[in-house]
């Protein structure tokens, strides 16, 4: 498979090359490669596989401007090119670009556990188009107007992809409609909340009488509330985990949190949500539940949810691929890489979870990408219960889902739904998420035949990759190009030499 990808994309090397050398003689003070590797503003890229609302064909899809001109099949038509530069990857899918909705970056303050550099070059090198970053771990937390702008400045220069950014609903700003309104004025695309302790000193939980505050406001700008939906019952705490337990044990650190957890949160935010129905104090307002991971009690509440929100509230819910991916039985003792909280959960609950999102149950998929330095996971002592939580995924999402998904007979358009559309309109970002006339050219191209492994010889772009679960694995479907906004951004292991992606915030 890798000769016949070379010579897929040997074509495409060669336009490349030649172009650079056109544009340096009639442009020799500035670099063709700033923003992609492939200066064009207008060109075809064709394949046997292009998936489109409307299913996958063969096809292709015409760029200008950085927008999408046109999308044709082509097995019947003639003279659609026009002369213009045409790039053919033959049976390479082309996808729209994924759009991850729950990302940790971390800059600025904490840039030594990744930042926005490092972290959209991963994003670039797995299909990932745009990504919405998260409020918390990085320093200060992004819940008022000064700290968004804090975060904006610092990605000038350094993003490969589009980054929009969630603000953070804590108790400082629940009940000060100033803050929060000018937090969502400044371009937050929503707000997230924790129901339970976050670990960031700055970013304390809130209760549910701070998230229907939080709700009241979000309602007139008709954004999202991300709610991390964990509540810690007190009388579980200790006794889950017995007299003397084992940290070294991943069923130690399972215990701890226990599905009971979930399910009481999602119990409490029900009222709130009702408060988001027709004629509510908080209509139009949106409820996510993010990472998902019980698939039983918890997840029945949210379908119950879901159905009585026909009648006019508003619900969605996404999980992640490590709960898809991996089981707690299978976790070994000491390997704190598989901390994350809500915690990976047992094979059956796994299977569930592949059976709701199958359903439709289960809305999108994220990959909570949160890392830290390699010293905060304790990989020499191996205690669960005291190592930093959090799973390193971003490059990954693409060809796990993919990999994990081949048994379940998950298609193309699954993917791009879960990964694409339904975050773009989550994130209420109308021109992404589809391969359609006039949304921006955001594209991954890849081969879902392709087999490759995480080891020393798979470069991987974000900061610390020792630190994923995922390391050691053999996976299918590699990335080998991505387009945002009809840039090549990244090519066989290469990305653009400057970062031109651009921040998004919301207009009101």
């Amino acid at each position: 498979m890798d000769d016949l990808w070379r010579w897929r994309v040997l074509p495409l090397l060669v336009l490349i090359a030649s172009s650079l050398v056109l544009y340096l003689r009639s442009n020799p003070k500035k670099s063709v490669t700033e923003c992609s590797l492939f200066r064009h503003d207008h060109y075809w890229i064709t394949s046997k596989r292009v998936v489109t609302p409307r299913g996958v064909i063969e096809g292709a899809v015409e760029v200008k401007e950085g927008k999408i001109a046109s999308v044709i099949e082509t097995d019947n038509q003639k003279g659609w090119a026009s002369g213009e530069k045409v790039v053919d990857f033959g049976e390479a899918v082309i996808m729209p670009g994924l759009i991850d909705i729950h990302v940790h970056l971390d800059e600025p303050g904490r840039v030594e556990w990744e930042g926005f550099s490092s972290g959209t070059k991963a994003a670039a090198a797995g299909g990932i188009t745009t990504l919405v970053d998260m409020p918390l771990n990085n320093f200060p937390s992004t819940i008022s107007e000064e700290t968004l702008r804090m975060k904006v400045e610092a990605t000038q220069g350094k993003i490969y992809v589009d980054v929009g950014f969630w603000g953070g609903l804590v108790p400082e700003n629940a009940y000060n409609i100033t803050m929060l309104d000018g937090l969502l004025h400044a371009g937050a695309l929503g707000l997230k909340s924790f129901m339970c302790p976050s670990g960031i000193n700055d970013f304390p939980m809130t209760n549910i009488t701070h998230i229907k505050e939080g709700l009241h406001v979000l309602a007139k700008y008709k954004r999202p509330l991300l709610v991390h939906a964990e509540v810690v019952l007190d009388h579980e705490t200790d006794e889950g985990v017995g007299g003397s337990p084992n940290p070294w044990s991943y069923a130690t650190y399972l215990k701890t949190r226990p599905t009971s957890w979930e399910e009481a949160a999602i119990r409490n935010l029900q009222e709130a949500i009702k408060d988001t129905r027709t004629g509510g104090p908080a209509e139009g307002a949106h409820v996510h539940i993010v990472h998902l991971s019980d698939a039983k009690a918890s997840l029945d509440l949210i379908k119950d949810l879901k159905q009585k929100g026909q009648n006019g509230g508003s619900v969605s819910v996404e999980t992640c691929p490590h709960y898809l991916a991996f089981a707690a039985e299978q976790i070994e003792d000491g390997n704190t890489r598989f901390k994350c909280s809500p915690p990976i959960r047992e094979a059956a609950n796994r299977e569930k979870l592949w059976e709701a999102l199958l359903e439709e149950h289960i809305d999108m998929l994220s990959s909570d990408h949160s890392p830290s330095v390699p010293e905060l996971k304790l990989f020499d002592e191996g205690d669960f219960l005291r190592a930093w939580g959090g799973i390193s995924s971003l490059q990954y999402v693409l060809p796990i889902t993919w990999t994990y998904g081949h048994k379940y007979g998950v298609t193309f358009n699954q993917i791009a739904t879960w990964w694409s559309e339904r975050p773009a309109k989550l994130a209420g970002q109308k021109y992404k998420g589809a391969i359609v006339v006039g949304n921006d050219a955001d594209f991954a191209v890849w081969e879902p035949e392709m087999e490759f492994v995480l080891d020393d010889n798979y470069k991987t772009y974000h900061k610390h990759p020792n630190n994923s679960p995922y390391m050691g694995m053999k996976l299918s479907g590699k990335v080998g190009a991505t387009f945002v906004r009809g840039n090549l951004v990244f090519s066989e292991g290469t990305h653009a030499s400057a970062a031109c992606g651009a921040p998004i915030l919301a207009q009101y």
